[in-house]
């Protein structure tokens, strides 16, 4: 049975993440979960060849990228990303046994998922004071023990702690979601399915013009960028690592020349994973960006250079 280590505690969106890739064909439906403390810790945990996977969020419709994640990516040994999972992020408000709206003083939780909330506590919670967790399931253990009168989780949480729902389905944005990871040390690759992602980060040199030229690489093979993020680097002031999500996968002949082109502008470049998207959403070449079409003009060029001038 495969081992994910997983960004914890336990009863967080992020094990709820986990166990969506559980179900995916490539681990058999069935994994062993670990919770670590950090995203770092999870990541080192499959670095170290203690866990065979490591599930990570990467960003979040509302509250952006997750910069722990795009840092831990960018140092130590490499991984690569081998699926995706976009997962609803509606919450659970979670209170002791018999207690009831009137009785809640502080609600506690992570403050992304504070911020999530807000308008739904202002109408409900108005006089409760929040406060601010580690995690949505520190928050929820903090209400077990008596710290604080409730807790905006996870409803994967209501199965780890002895809490009743105050309310369930919880959220501002209807349509807020978050992607996950899922990580493993580097090897063979998913196959491509015509409905992939391929992310890298690269570092530009700090000069006008570069960032637009490393993109045109991608434009200029009808690749469709999809992300783009930019985080400092450390001891570099004023220097910024680039991440790069683009539909197609490495093994399609457009990408492998678009990675090459980015190689040979950036100071570094480093492959984060090629991958099926979520969403299943087709990623097809246009014309002039196929296969087929790389090589015919790979032969072209093979005959000119063999004398062949027709």
């Amino acid at each position: 049975m495969p081992t994910i280590a997983y960004f914890g505690p336990r009863g967080t969106f992020t094990e709820q993440a986990a166990l969506g890739f559980t179900e995916q064909a490539a681990l058999g439906g069935d994994a062993d979960l670990v919770p670590h403390t950090t995203i770092p810790a999870a990541v080192g945990a499959l670095r170290a060849g203690e866990a065979d996977f490591a599930c990570v969020p990467v960003e979040n419709s509302v509250e952006g990228a997750v910069s722990a994640t795009m840092d831990t990516l960018a140092a130590g040994e490499p991984v690569v990303a081998v699926a995706e999972h976009v997962l609803p992020i509606r919450f659970s408000v979670l209170v002791r046994p018999g207690a009831t709206a009137a009785d809640v003083r502080s609600v506690a939780s992570h403050p992304h998922a504070l911020a999530q909330v807000q308008r739904w506590l202002a109408a409900t919670l108005p006089a409760a004071t929040q406060v601010v967790s580690s995690s949505t399931a520190a928050a929820a253990v903090g209400v077990a023990d008596g710290e604080h009168d409730a807790a905006v989780t996870a409803p994967v949480a209501i199965g780890h702690y002895p809490l009743q729902a105050l309310a369930t389905d919880v959220a501002d944005e209807a349509d807020a979601r978050t992607r996950f990871l899922l990580l493993a040390r580097p090897g063979a690759l998913p196959e491509p399915t015509g409905a992939d992602r391929t992310s890298v980060l690269a570092v530009v040199a700090h000069r006008p013009g570069e960032l637009s030229a490393l993109l045109s690489e991608l434009a200029l093979r009808g690749i469709n960028l999809s992300r783009i993020e930019s985080r400092p680097r450390r001891n570099h002031f004023g220097e910024y690592r680039f991440y790069l999500d683009f539909d197609g996968h490495v093994a399609e002949e457009r990408v492998g020349d678009a990675l090459a082109a980015l190689h040979r502008r950036s100071q570094l470049v480093r492959f984060l994973g090629s991958y099926p998207k979520a969403d299943g959403s087709g990623s097809p070449a246009p014309e002039a960006n196929r296969d087929a079409d790389y090589h015919e003009s790979a032969r072209w060029i093979a005959g000119l250079r063999e004398g062949e001038h027709a």
